[in-house]
This record gives structure tokens, sequence and C-alpha cells, in this order.
């Protein structure tokens, strides 16, 4: 009988193990995975030890020196269950461990996520409910606004973009949308970030982190920014400089901040801290902010989500073994990793 693959499984939820139980029952895979509620990190990379993959997400932090440990020890695959890879060493892997991500597990859960924050946002939802939980049921101090005929600035027009666009057309809210490399024939309104800071009434982040990317949120663009703009970030939280963030708000330069991530979220979120005294006084300080909405990285935690997170990364761990078609390999051959030109229907290396 044909040994099972072992998996090492990091930083694992109640709702990771039900989704990859489920579908790791299925014929096509039965791996054996070995769930750890840890994050991957140096110092845990030890539990990996006897297995050929690593399954990782969002803040393990998989560096230079975890990437040798690794293959150190035989792993020969770190399975993304994630789009966002700012948190691997891809350039280092290269030639020495195969990467690979879900690249769209449900670009639709995120993007009508950014909107319930939004619509909870400006029509004061959130403090509404817990009114009336208390039997209040004054109207004073929610009063909102209008979205249809707004302008809505979209940084970044991948498929999550591409469907909040949508989300907000339906709205009746005129649409201007900023990428690197702009979608031809698209229809979409592209203009450049100076034209998103200075036209947008509401501003949504749907880029990856990368070092172009990281702060472009900060003093000057804030600067740039409508008085009374409202910021949604469902993406990776070090596109906004938090400290700036908060002198934006504090100066009333920002209307509202609905973020669903945040730069320093690695040893906050997902955790409960509700019985604790958190040391991060800037996470604090925007928590307490009446105009702010903080969740806590849910934007993808949908039921569908959830199960095509499980069934792809499944599905890449078996390509990378059977030798076929390893169509959502992180690749660093040609010396980048987006908008790769090849056509990856085998491995990089």
């Amino acid at each position: 009988m044909e040994e099972k693959i072992k998996v090492a499984f990091f930083d694992a939820k109640e709702y990771d193990i039900k989704s990859f139980t489920e579908a790791n029952d299925d014929d096509l895979y039965n791996y054996k995975i070995k769930y750890f509620d840890t994050k991957l990190s140096l110092d845990t990379v030890e539990l990996a030890h006897g297995c050929k993959v690593v399954c990782v997400f969002v803040n393990d932090m998989i560096n230079k020196e975890v990437i040798d440990a690794l293959v150190e020890q035989g792993v020969e695959l770190i399975a993304l269950r994630c789009a966002g890879y700012n948190n691997v060493d891809v350039e280092y892997a290269y030639g020495k461990i195969h990467v690979v991500r879900v690249p769209a597990y449900s670009p639709y859960a995120v993007a009508e996520h950014a909107m319930a924050l939004l619509l909870t946002s400006v029509r004061r939802i959130h403090k509404a409910y817990i009114r009336t939980k208390d039997f209040n049921f004054s109207l004073n101090g929610l009063t909102g606004f209008d979205l249809h005929g707004k302008t809505v600035g979209v940084v970044g027009t991948g498929k999550i973009g591409r469907i909040f666009i949508d989300i907000c057309k339906g709205f009746g809210m005129n649409v201007i949308a900023y990428d690197k490399f702009p979608i031809p024939d698209s229809g979409i309104n592209y203009v450049s970030l100076e034209g998103i800071w200075e036209n947008s009434d509401v501003i949504s982040f749907h880029c990856p982190l990368t070092d172009e990317t990281k702060h472009v949120v900060n003093q000057g663009s804030i600067d740039m920014m409508k008085k009374g703009v409202v910021l949604i970030n469902t993406s990776r939280g070090a596109l906004i400089d938090s400290e700036a963030l908060l002198e934006g708000i504090k100066n009333r330069k920002i209307g509202a901040a609905c973020l669903d991530v945040y730069e320093e979220e690695s040893d906050v979120f997902f955790h409960d801290f509700s019985g604790h005294i958190v040391d991060d006084d800037v996470l604090a300080r925007l928590i307490s902010m009446p105009n702010v909405i903080l969740t806590s990285h849910q934007a993808f935690l949908t039921k569908e989500a959830l199960s095509n997170i499980a069934s792809t990364t499944l599905k890449n761990i078996k390509d990378y073994f059977n030798e076929t078609s390893f169509e959502n390999e992180l690749c660093y051959k040609c010396g980048k990793i987006e908008n790769c030109k090849q056509e990856h229907k085998k491995k990089c290396f």
C-alpha cells in the first residue's frame, strides 16, 4: 500500500479543519494532514519534520531562514491556502522549494464584505444595532449619506476589484479605478493614483502588497484626498500607514475607515483577546474611534470560499506530486510573479 503524503497544516482554525477534512475524504486526495494551531516560524518549523508539504496562511512567516529549515527537513512544497504571498520570500524560494497559492477562492465573498463594511459605516448600522438591543430607538447621530451619485475609487482591478466595481455600479455610483496593469477594452475608467486621491468620495483597495504598494496610503496621499473620504481595505493591512490613518481621522480629513486588515495583525487577529490588554496602542486607538469599523480578516470567510480554498489547495498538492499542470505555482523564473509570461504547464524548476 502506497504511503500517504504527510502535510503539516499551520495556523489551523476550527473552520479550516472542517473544510479540509471534508475535502480530503475525497478519493482524489486522502493525504495525512497534521493540524497545528501555531503559526509557522523558525521556532515552530520542526513541527514539519517528516512532512513533504506545509500548508500555510497569511500570518505564517516564511522567510529565508524558514525556507532553509524546511528544505533541510525534506519539505518539497509550500502550499498557501490564500491568494496573497507577501509573507513568503518567493525570490529566495526559487530553485529550492516550490510555492503554490489559491489565486481566487471566492472574489464575491471579499467584494461583498467590502460593500457590507461601507454600508454599515455610512448608514450607522452598527450603532443602531447596539442602541436597539438596549431598547434605545432614538435616531440622533445616525444620519448617513446616499451612495448613489458618489464617486468610488477602486485601487486594483483584479477579480475582486472588478466584482466590487459591478456592485458599486448597481448602487448608481460613479466608478474610477487605478491599476498598474490596466485591462484593455474593459470599459473601466482608469485614472492615475493622484486622480483616485483627489476625486473619490470612497476609496476601496483590492491590490496585492508589494514594495510599490506598501503604505500607498500615507500622509502625502491623505493630504490629496477629499475631506470626509471613506477608506475601505479588505486586501492587505500594510497598504495603509496606520499612524497616518489615525492622524487623518483625528484631523477630520478621513470621514470613516472600514478595515478588514491591519498592518500589525499577525499577533492579534484570529485570536480572542477579550479578557486581555492589547499592547498595540495604534490598534487600540483605531478601534476606539467612532468612525472606524474593523473586522478581523474575515472577508474571505464564507462556506463557498472555504470549500474552494480546501479543494484548490489539495489539487495544487496533487498536481505537484503527479507532475501535471502547475498553474498555481508562484514562480520567480522570469524575475517577476505578477503578469508572468509562462504558461505554467509544468514546474518552473
